[in-house]
């Protein structure tokens, strides 16, 4: 499974990263996670408001930061 965590660095972007990779330890699983900050490929998404997370290339989520525990329930949905 590949995470990808959409966003220029703002604030939120960072918090996102942070609670992703909090979520993805917690759930014992092997997941890659980048960061992609590029706005020409950020928009290749088809994202309007950052940040935004991608799972195994879907938009699972985009404008506002979940809950740990709300990453690792989308993370469930995606396995």
């Amino acid at each position: 499974m590949e995470i990808k965590i959409l966003g220029t660095g703002c604030p939120k972007c960072k918090q996102l990263e942070q609670t992703v990779k909090e979520a993805v330890k917690a759930s014992n699983m092997e997941i890659n996670i980048t960061k992609v900050e590029e706005i020409d490929k950020i928009l290749n998404y088809g994202i309007m408001k950052t940040p935004g997370l991608v799972i195994d290339e879907k938009v699972v989520l985009s404008g506002r930061v979940p809950s740990i525990n709300e990453v690792i329930e989308i993370i469930k949905k995606h396995i």
